[in-house]
Formats: C-alpha cells, structure tokens, sequence
C-alpha cells in the first residue's frame, strides 16, 4: 500500500528560518584573530545556505535512521512555499523508525518537467559537526575555503543543501520553473527510498518529467558514467577433523584459496579470453574479495568457509558477469564441495553531459540512479544528470568534510542544469 502525507506552508512551519536572499559574509579571515569558533559560526549563521546545511548534518540519519532530518526538511520545504509530500518507505530492518521519502513541488504541478534528487541516509558512524580553518593558507584565508566536517557534509548533505537552494533561487528568479525535489532514504545499503518512489504514482510512464538531476559527490563535475555493482559468495564445505590427523578430514579454505585466487586475476585477463568485461567510457570492470570467513581454531581442520565477492562492472550487465565467474569456477576446478551465491546486482549508468562550463569525469560508486526505472516517451529521452560537491575520496571516511566555496559553487552549477533544461 501507498501512503502519502501532505503538507502545505500553513499546516507545518516549525522551523525559524532567516530570508533565502540573505547576503553571507565575505572578505579575507585572520587564522589568528578570526578562528575562534564564535568568528567561524558567524560565516555559517550569516548564510541561509551553510545554516541549512549545518542543521542537517547535526542531525544523525544514519540509514534506517532518517526521520528526524527528513521531518526537518519537510519542515524546511513546507515553509518555503513547496507542497510536501511524504512517502512511506517499509523499512528493512528491525528498526521501528518511521521511513519516508520527501517530495516536494510547486502549488498543484505534482507532476513537474524536472526531478532533482539525493539521498538523506549517511553511513554509520555518526561524526559531529565541526569547523575548521584551512590547513596550509598560512594565517590569513578565504571565506570560501572554511572547512566543513562530520558525518554527510559530503555524501550526500552537501548536495541536499545545494540542490534545495539552487531549486529557491531559481523558482525566485523564474516562479513558473517546472521543478520537483526528491530526497530518498536508504541508499547507502538497500536503495529501498528510490526503489519505491521508482515503482509509485510519482514515476508514471510515460515518464512525466524530462530531465533528472543526481545529487551525489562528482567534485562540481558532470559524471559521463558510473559503473554497476554485482555481489557474490564463494562456499566451500569440507569436513573437520584433528590437526594432527589431516587426512582424516578435507580443508575447506584448502578448497576455496586457489578459487579465490584465479577470481583475483579476473580484472586482468582479457573479456575475449574469460576476464570481467571492460568499456571505453568506464575503463576495466574491478573485483574485490571483502570478507573471508572460516574456521574455528588453529587446530581443527576448516569444515566449512565463505568469501564475499564484489564487483564493480564497467560494461554489460550483473546476468553477463554471473556467467563469467560460473564459467571460470567451473573451468578450474572440480571440487563438488565450491559453490557459488549470487546476489542481485546493477549495470552501469550512462548520463548526459550535454551543458557546457562543466568538466568531464567518470566514476567507480553506485548511486540511487539504478534503482530509478526510466520510462522515456516515444518522441522524447528522459535526460539524465549527476552532478555535486565535495569529493567521494573522503566521504564515507573519518576525515569527510567540504569548503564553503563548494557548497555555494554547487548552487550555482545545479542552477545551470536546470536552466539548460527549462
């Protein structure tokens, strides 16, 4: 069942919120003088931007965990003039956390010309919000390179922040603009948020809206493509025995090592001769051994032991990489006692990268634009953008963080998106 949950600005205002057209503070900071943390939250306070973005990222939501930032959002967009709608998501988990997507437009236009969407789940663990002044800028720097760290300042708050304030910006500029903001929960580990929207109401075929714009951290880049993602697990059963007696029992690591092995040279061998498959656009398709588990005691021969394997696909689709792992496991040994789980996986994702003044770039992570089922008109293709601050190489780790110049460069550059596409 669907259930949707409707606010207007009359019924939620829960929030005080400073004027969106308010100017932020600029100039040249002292490191010395204007460090302190009272003269750094004074660049933040000063800017309806970087306040907002503040605000979400000291609010934990963890994945299966986002209702309180998603009831601050919908505050947020529900006092800005949007018609919010809240969109149950079941979780998947034992958690008894309320889950919901929010999607939000214009008056009555449900069904708007262009979707612009991120994420609101972070990975664990929570990391609070901190400032800091650049290191390396000597005692004097730039507003804009004030850093910005904790849990979400990159992947994917950042783009959030930005994505709702180029919307604001653009709807005062233009208040006719046709315009859509999807923000989603669970992509960090099931795509549970997009999967749903993506099989509702608001995904009609055909599609109502004729472009979609990513959020996820591209480094203010166009994204030419992203690889797909395929998961499996290699099992391997033996029999226990005393270590000091062998014989009287079978290895299962003995078993699954060399198995292991040959799959670890996969990403080198050539498509023609039984390796992962490869693409111009997204180079080689790369595979990861992430978790071997096996064994009970360094004297007792292994009875049973299992790998997690992923892979990340340059080309083709999960179906053709299934068959090139059975073939190679099959080929190199005949050990009845290795098997192999696979799991579901995705195919690579091609975007567009048709708006000038942007660079150019690809990359290896997954992103909720898999989960969403395109539904292009005969006469039309739904046009696809991936576009956002910050840099994936810190997110997800303990040193994630993103410069005031990123975030208010991004407005910008989701701006451009959606102009090009009005």
């Amino acid at each position: 069942m669907k259930i949707y949950l409707i606010f207007s600005l009359a019924s939620l205002a829960r929030v005080a919120l400073p004027s969106v057209l308010q100017q932020p503070l600029s100039g040249e900071l002292s490191a010395e003088t204007d460090s302190t943390k009272t003269s750094l939250d004074r660049i933040i306070v000063s800017s309806p931007l970087l306040s907002f973005h503040r605000d979400i990222v000291r609010i934990s939501s963890i994945s299966d965990h986002e209702r309180n930032v998603g009831e601050f959002v919908l505050d947020f967009l529900s006092a800005h003039n949007f018609t919010v709608e809240k969109q149950i998501v079941q979780s998947e988990s034992e958690s008894q956390d309320e889950r919901f997507n929010i999607y939000a437009y214009i008056g009555e236009n449900r069904h708007p010309d262009i979707l612009l969407t991120s994420h609101i789940d972070t990975v664990p663990p929570f990391i609070p919000y901190s400032l800091h002044a650049p290191a390396g800028k000597g005692s004097k720097f730039h507003r804009a390179d004030l850093l910005i760290a904790g849990r979400g300042t990159v992947d994917a708050k950042g783009s959030v922040a930005a994505i709702v304030f180029a919307a604001l910006e653009t709807l005062n500029e233009a208040p006719d603009a046709s315009i859509g903001l999807l923000f989603d929960v669970g992509e960090e580990n099931s795509g549970a948020g997009m999967k749903h929207f993506s099989d509702s109401d608001l995904n009609p075929s055909p599609a109502s809206f004729h472009t979609i714009i990513f959020g996820e951290p591209t480094e203010l880049s166009l994204v030419a493509g992203h690889k797909g993602t395929f998961g499996f697990k290699v099992i391997a059963e033996g029999k226990a025995a005393h270590s000091g007696y062998p014989w009287l029992g079978k290895s299962a690591i003995s078993s699954i090592l060399p198995v292991l092995s040959l799959l670890d040279t996969l990403e080198d061998v050539p498509p023609e001769q039984g390796g992962l498959l490869r693409s111009d656009v997204l180079g080689n398709s790369t595979l990861n051994i992430g978790v071997v588990n096996g064994g009970v005691a360094g004297n007792v021969v292994p009875a049973h032991v299992e790998a997690s394997v992923k892979v990340r696909l340059a080309a083709g689709n999960p179906s053709n990489t299934e068959d090139i792992v059975k073939k190679a496991v099959k080929n190199f040994t005949t050990d009845s006692g290795v098997s192999v789980v696979f799991e579901r996986g995705s195919s690579p994702q091609l975007f567009d990268t048709d708006v000038g003044g942007f660079n150019v770039i690809t990359v290896n992570y997954g992103t909720d634009a898999a989960s969403l089922k395109i539904h292009d008109r005969e006469d039309r293709k739904v046009r696809r953008y991936l576009y956002g601050p910050g840099s994936i190489h810190v997110a997800h780790g303990d040193d994630e963080a993103i410069t005031v110049g990123e975030l208010e460069e991004a407005v910008q550059g989701y701006k451009r998106l959606i102009s090009a596409a009005l």
